[in-house]
């Protein structure tokens, strides 16, 4: 029986999920997909801000009042959350929920920019060091009323993480879990070769401008290709700075390569409002993540250990 690459799309987290798994079997792959998917749907029960029962609504609902027990899986990625704020100085912060969406709602009809005071009036609550937490009840406590948690920045990849490990569990040696754009993918085609993976152009929605190949990786974008408002001909990222309240410009997109796509997922944000410079200067002092950059004048930049490959 011949091996062949069958796959499943469909809307899940407020994002079009791909899950593809490798075999000669039809069904066992069917099965084996609706397992995945099964997986992201309790993953999005827990952490959705849509749902007041969820553990991350219960978190917002107490900040400044009282610690919320939550389950021992929100808890470590809420704490794997604050280590990634601490590594990107800031830049990566699950707090941002408190944004007041009346300041950034990027419809078509902004004409202007908030200045600078407002704006930083607005991101006065986004600060990752006032999220209390106790290990060994695992409780969590906001400390300030009006603060508020989600996780759009790191959700997506944790899924896609947890997706994989599911199907890997019963027995997919080969498959991708494709999140948006943030992807993971294990094994190797049908035909024995690592999975080719496109990394979208930024100028042209739906091209690929260069391809890695790739195989028990993650990858992840974030651009401003997709959301973005145009002010006096300047576009600007629907990625606000936390520290400004500002929108980050300068880069079109960031791809961030590593073995894990919750990782993956949570660096490509932060590197962008690091900026060029000191984005690469972070990605090269971590070990097993690579990044690739695009700023507004189509420069590629690269972190030390990657080659990509321009599409001809």
């Amino acid at each position: 029986m011949e091996l062949k690459v069958f796959k499943k799309a469909m809307k899940l987290m407020g994002n079009h999920f791909e899950l593809s798994v490798v075999t000669a079997d039809e069904q066992w792959a069917g099965e084996m997909i609706d397992a995945g998917v099964r997986e992201i749907q309790r993953i999005e029960r827990l952490l959705t801000t849509y749902s007041e029962d969820s553990e991350t609504s219960l978190i917002n609902a107490h900040a400044g009042i009282a610690p919320v027990v939550v389950s021992q899986e929100t808890f470590g990625l809420i704490e794997r959350s604050i280590r990634i704020s601490q590594v990107t100085q800031g830049a990566f912060d699950i707090t941002y929920g408190s944004v007041d969406k009346r300041l950034w709602n990027f419809d078509t009809n902004m004409q202007r920019l908030p200045d600078a005071a407002t704006a930083k009036a607005m991101v006065r609550l986004i600060d990752y060091r006032k999220i209390a937490l106790d290990r060994q009840k695992t409780t969590v406590m906001l400390q300030e009323k009006g603060m508020r948690i989600g996780f759009g920045g790191i959700g997506k990849g944790y899924a896609a993480e947890m997706a994989k490990a599911v199907m890997r569990g019963l027995g997919v040696t080969s498959g991708i879990v494709n999140a948006s754009g943030d992807l993971t993918a294990w094994g190797y085609q049908p035909d024995g070769q690592p999975w080719t993976i496109g990394i979208v152009n930024p100028n042209a929605a739906g091209q690929i401008f260069s391809y890695l190949n790739v195989t028990d990786m993650a990858l992840a974008t974030s651009g401003n290709y997709e959301k973005y408002i145009l002010i006096d001909g300047k576009k600007y990222s629907h990625t606000i700075n936390p520290r400004t309240g500002l929108p980050v410009t300068g880069i079109k997109s960031v791809t961030i390569l590593c073995p894990n796509a919750e990782i993956a997922d949570a660096m490509a944000t932060p590197v962008m409002i690091m900026g060029i410079r000191a984005g690469l200067d972070m990605v090269n002092q971590l070990q097993q993540i690579e990044a690739i950059l695009i700023d507004d004048e189509d420069v590629v930049y690269t972190s030390n250990n990657i080659r990509v490959h321009l599409k001809q």
